[in-house]
């Protein structure tokens, strides 16, 4: 049965967590960064599949290690230069007293892990994301931000053959429990079957593009675009944010980050490459029901239950990430390469 998707399809429909984009794109620029933020807290987990990661702060989410909860995730172009764009986040946060106390009132370090793509070639050399980037996606940050395709980490990802870009999606199970996911799609591999046109996912409300439309399109799989003609060097990654309200460890968050991995592979081929830094997180915000204490019956079979649901809404935002980008200078999209697949 397919599952139902939150009030506004997106990760914010997850309790306790915000979403912001901060993002520069014209002539020089197309890039930016994307805050996903827990206030209250969130149990974090992360896991990384590509040969080529740029990420920050991420062996803090082991599940031996001393802190419990991270304040919010950084996502950001500009490759490993864009991981300052956590510094901007770690900043607004705890201007606000968000973070691990260390001191007396006010004395806060905020736990921020971040991991970017590599957009490099859609800007001018020296065109990144910095702590600007990301203190004002943060204050971007809101519960109602639903935007996808070119915002925020997404505005200059680039994934196979098209533009990709910010994707969302989330999912009401049965029990009320909510997961939800937030995509940045810039990878090596296509999201598209270039036999069809169409997504590997089945997508609804897309029909098989013309027999035309495929056959013009196939060259573009042979290469990389880039904003000025072909990239000599694809690298890439792809990054997502996997949420959900249940109350987890950080142990049972790891099993949500790995089913996102899962979907990511159904929904671009090949994944998980050596020039991809496929980097998936996932957060529980604890605001709703908890898992049965592991050992005690149900409590596997309900893991997995979740972690299968939180891969199908990260497959669902990754197709939704590339539906809704635009072009950017040469490198063109889905529904300008495949116009006649969308009903």
């Amino acid at each position: 049965m397919p599952l139902q998707p939150g009030d506004l399809d997106a990760l914010v429909d997850v309790e306790g967590l915000l979403v912001g984009h901060d993002q520069r794109l014209d002539e020089h620029w197309a890039t930016g960064a994307t805050a996903v933020l827990a206030p209250g807290g969130a149990a974090g987990a992360v896991d990384v599949r590509g040969g080529g990661p740029g990420t920050r702060e991420t062996d803090v989410l082991e599940p031996d290690h001393l802190v419990q909860a991270v304040n919010g995730v950084v996502l950001a172009g500009g490759s490993a230069y864009g991981l300052a764009a956590a510094d901007g986040a770690v900043r607004w946060l705890g201007e606000r007293g968000h973070g691990v106390p260390v001191g007396g009132p006010g004395e806060v370090v905020p736990v921020v892990p971040a991991a970017v793509i590599f957009d490099v070639p859609m800007n001018d050399w020296g065109n990144r994301p910095d702590a600007d980037f990301g203190y004002r996606a943060c204050e971007n940050a809101t519960s109602t931000e639903v935007r996808q395709g070119n915002v925020g980490a997404g505005t200059g990802a680039v994934v196979g053959p098209v533009k990709g870009g910010v994707g969302t999606a989330s999912a009401v199970l049965a029990d009320g429990t909510t997961l939800g996911a937030l995509v940045v799609v810039n990878a090596a591999g296509s999201p598209v079957d270039p036999d069809t046109g169409l997504p590997w996912t089945p997508t609804p409300g897309l029909r098989a593009p013309t027999s035309e439309e495929v056959e013009a399109a196939r060259p573009r799989y042979a290469g990389r675009p880039g904003r000025h003609g072909a990239v000599d060097r694809p690298l890439n990654t792809t990054l997502g944010v996997v949420g959900t309200d249940l109350r987890l460890s950080k142990a049972e968050c790891r099993r949500l980050a790995v089913a996102a991995h899962d979907a990511l592979a159904r929904a671009v081929r090949p994944a998980h490459q050596l020039v991809d830094g496929d980097t998936m997180f996932a957060l529980a915000t604890g605001t709703g029901a908890a898992l049965p204490e592991p050992g005690e019956p149900g409590w596997s079979s309900r893991l997995d239950q979740v972690s299968a649901a939180a891969a199908e809404v990260v497959e669902r935002a990754v197709v939704r990430g590339v539906l809704a980008a635009e072009p950017v200078g040469e490198v063109t999209c889905y529904t300008r390469l495949y116009p006649s697949a969308q009903e």
